[in-house]
């Protein structure tokens, strides 16, 4: 049988793919359209894809007519696959929980410390030999303890970074479909909001973790930005359609919000021009799951539904979405 991997990823979990399959390793960037995919999905038995690369019904329908019998997603989120199509086609669709949510929440925290404390802007005047010396009023930012997170989706990721914002003695708001177990409440000691709303003005700080749907899409608005307080930080890990970057870029340079970190984008790998000026907006290439260990992770996770999948053993497969 044979499988395509749609760009490079670590080698171990290609070599573990290899000991059962045909393998073939796609360049990068060459699966990003759906005319690729189409022809992938009559040729392969399997195909590893990338959150690029667009599973469309179209590509399904294709494969249904052939032999595809599973699409592994190298990624936790998979709206770049037709869920509902591949349900009725009969295609497993399988992603891969859990290996990322550390390196993720790290991410987040990493973007909130940094826009917090403005380092990208002062890292910035000190490499244009502008550092003249300590001054009491450079680079006043916001401290971190004793300062309210929101936080947008207390799943795996949003919990990961509600430990360590408490950790930093934040205190943690949370806005979720449902609320949490009463025991996680209590060890994070975070308040359930059922209005987003309510929580957006209560905040200094808002870290985004919900998957991106219909309904997410620009959740975060001019209207939701313009309910922060001016100096609250805004951070966006999970979708970059979750949050209007227009808009966003506008309220930074208009100084109606404090800073903004982000690790995605609407229109990756483009991003809006105006964040590029924006000041105190810290700008991460989509690394969030980038540790040896997470991608790693991710690849034999992949890999596995795979083997697990065209060897007929599904049922040992604990990350099949269909």
């Amino acid at each position: 049988m044979r499988v395509l991997v749609t760009e490079p990823i670590i080698s171990s979990s290609i070599e573990l793919l290899e000991q059962h399959f045909d393998v073939e390793v796609g360049e990068r960037g060459t699966y990003d359209r759906e005319k690729a995919m189409v022809k992938a999905a009559a040729e392969y038995d399997a195909i590893l894809t990338m959150l690029s690369n667009p599973v469309t019904e179209r590509v399904l329908k294709t494969g249904k007519e052939n032999h595809l019998k599973i699409v592994a997603d190298y990624a936790v989120g998979y709206n770049n696959i037709d869920i509902d199509a591949a349900k009725r086609l009969g295609i497993r669709i399988s992603n891969t929980p859990d290996v990322l949510t550390d390196s993720t929440a790290e991410i987040a925290l990493a973007l909130l410390l940094a826009a917090a404390r403005k380092t990208t802007e002062a890292e910035g005047f000190l490499r244009e030999r502008q550092f003249e010396g300590w001054d009491p009023n450079q680079f006043l930012g916001l401290e971190l303890h004793g300062a309210t997170l929101g936080v947008v989706g207390m799943g795996r990721i949003g919990t990961a970074l509600a430990r360590r914002a408490k950790a930093c003695g934040m205190e943690i708001l949370y806005y979720n479909r449902s609320r949490v177990d009463k025991n996680l409440e209590k060890e994070l000691e975070a308040t359930y909001v059922p209005e987003l709303d309510r929580m957006l003005m209560e905040v200094d700080a808002l870290s985004i973790h919900c998957p991106l749907t219909d309904e997410t899409h620009h959740l975060i608005d001019e209207d939701k930005i313009l309910l922060m307080e001016d100096h609250a930080i805004l951070v966006n890990t999970a979708r970059g359609p979750i949050v209007d970057e227009a808009a966003l870029a506008k309220a930074l340079h208009r100084g109606q919000l404090g800073g903004a970190g982000l690790d995605v984008y609407e229109d990756e790998p483009k991003v809006h021009p105006d964040l590029l000026t924006a000041p105190n907006a810290v700008l991460f290439p989509h690394i969030g799951s980038a540790t040896l260990k997470s991608r790693k992770g991710m690849g034999d996770l992949a890999a596995h539904a795979i083997i697990g999948v065209l060897n007929g053993e599904e049922s040992s497969v604990p990350n099949l979405v269909v």
